[in-house]
């Protein structure tokens, strides 16, 4: 017969076991909510734009009740599970799992990397990077935030027969384009949008036409400064009267960008339909997260070769303790994709380099996204 001792503790623990649950079920909404928020248009919800940065932690707080009940309560763990199931898209997106495969015969390397204007200029940097990438082996590399002049042509020249560059006149951004391909002409894309740079350039790959686009999309609108507040932000020191009030202005100022960016790439996906069928390669940086509206609505249009082919979150913007993937490489069903990496071995830029394979396809498959 139990005592009255044992009674407590037994209300004791079906309390906790309940509050416990209760928890978990409200984290896997939450999870839910978070997940698909890319679904949200931010020029109607600029409030919500962002919220896709806090999915990594929902993730792992899951992942935290998922061993606190295989350890006490089994039989809960159906909670958690629940949420990774439901949450197995933007999970995906976010940190992809696929099979490794061997890169075929006749697949050429390609590269995008944003050289944050090659560290202002250093001389070191330049040919840091220029090693790096002399080295690589890739067929065409599309740099982002760069600057040009005689010695960076001269770092690259003899590796890459063709460079090209273009140049936002509104804001003095450059961008480059290496390709040991013949680049037979470009344009700008959204010329009249200053916050972007976008370019197009038809190259020429083993005889077949092939439109390469360039982009940078949209910053953040953070100054240097705010991206070192961001760190207080994610400490979670709401009791801090300044930390609140930094974090509304942020989120605010990131609304606002990414409000911006829809009509950058929107412009960009009206190019790619003007093509008519064309081969199509894309780079860039998008400064949008995977769990995003602007990601989603290229994604919808083009493959996204690291959701496709690589594993984990692959971070590629490492800076003031921001750590996401917003560097991309998309293709057209004409390509097909193959081990992409984001390469950490590099550390000049604020950015990591993201490569990987790509080989033409011998027929079109229906792209679902």
């Amino acid at each position: 017969m139990k005592t009255a001792r044992n009674k407590r503790m037994d209300k004791v623990k079906k309390f906790t076991m309940h509050m416990l649950a209760a928890a978990s079920a409200v984290t896997v909404c939450v999870m839910l909510a978070v997940g698909y928020s890319y679904k949200l248009n931010p020029v109607e919800h600029p409030l919500f734009a962002n919220v896709g940065l806090v999915f990594p932690i929902f993730l792992l707080i899951n992942g935290g009740f998922l061993v606190l009940f295989l350890l006490t309560w089994k039989r809960l763990t159906l909670i958690p599970l629940a949420g990774y199931v439901l949450c197995y898209i933007p999970a995906h997106f976010y940190s992809p799992l696929n099979m490794l495969h061997s890169t075929p015969d006749g697949a050429i390397k390609v590269m995008s990397y944003n050289v944050y204007m090659f560290h202002n200029g250093d001389s070191a940097s330049i040919q840091k990077i220029a090693d790096y990438v002399n080295d690589s082996g890739a067929s065409i590399v599309c740099m982002q935030e760069a600057a040009f002049s005689d010695v960076i042509r001269d770092a690259f020249k003899k590796e890459y027969e063709y460079i090209d560059t273009m140049r936002n006149g509104m804001n003095g951004e450059v961008q480059i384009v290496l390709s040991k391909f013949p680049i037979l002409s470009k344009t700008r894309i959204n010329p009249e949008l200053s916050g972007c740079m976008c370019g197009a350039y038809e190259v020429l790959i083993d005889g077949d036409r092939t439109t390469v686009i360039n982009c940078h999309f949209e910053t953040s609108g953070l100054t240097l400064e705010e991206r070192s507040e961001f760190r207080n932000i994610v400490k979670g020191d709401w009791e801090n009267r300044s930390v609140r009030q930094d974090s509304k202005r942020m989120i605010v100022r990131l609304g606002e960008a990414a409000k911006r960016r829809v009509p950058q790439v929107e412009g960009v996906i009206r190019y790619i339909e003007s093509r008519k069928g064309e081969p199509v390669l894309l780079f860039g940086d998008f400064n949008d997260t995977p769990i995003s509206y602007c990601h989603h609505l290229l994604a919808r249009t083009l493959t996204d070769c690291y959701v496709t082919t690589a594993n984990g979150p692959g971070i590629s913007y490492h800076y003031n303790r921001i750590y996401v993937r917003i560097d991309n490489v998309m293709c057209s069903n004409d390509w097909h994709p193959y081990n992409f990496t984001v390469d950490r071995s590099i550390n000049v830029s604020d950015h990591y380099p993201l490569w990987g394979f790509v080989k033409k396809s011998l027929h079109n498959d229906k792209k679902t996204h």
